[in-house]
């Protein structure tokens, strides 16, 4: 991850990596844009917003998880900037979450630290 997306996240704000050349939105952070391989890489506040693309409920306890938890939802989020990330839905049984469904980014602090950007209902 870059710098820059990594100091945002720890203030809890959303950005996204754009691409200064063609004016695209990426994801993930890259040095260069995929689409036109510039270098003029600037980082953006993102909307928050998102639509479930894809859904797949995890049971086994994935890094960072304690088995107690249970189940929980992985889903890919269409974001209205023209990427797609990927993140849990939190505070939503996994069985609950279903393509199409809205969602915004929010953040779970972990014990090392860092926030991680996740999803939740609005």
């Amino acid at each position: 991850m870059s710098t820059q997306f990594r100091e945002a996240a720890e203030r809890q704000e959303f950005v996204l990596p754009w691409c200064a050349a063609c004016n695209k939105a990426f994801w993930y952070p890259r040095p260069v844009c995929p689409a036109c391989l510039s270098d003029e890489i600037e980082y953006r506040p993102a909307s928050g917003d998102g639509t479930v693309y894809a859904v797949s409920v995890q049971h086994k306890p994935g890094p960072m998880r304690d088995a107690a938890d249970g189940p929980y939802p992985v889903v890919l989020v269409d974001l209205p900037e023209g990427v797609r990330v990927m993140g849990n839905v939190l505070g939503c049984p996994p069985d609950a979450v279903e393509v199409g469904m809205a969602v915004r980014a929010t953040w779970e602090s972990r014990e090392n630290g860092r926030n991680v950007l996740q999803w939740e209902l609005p």
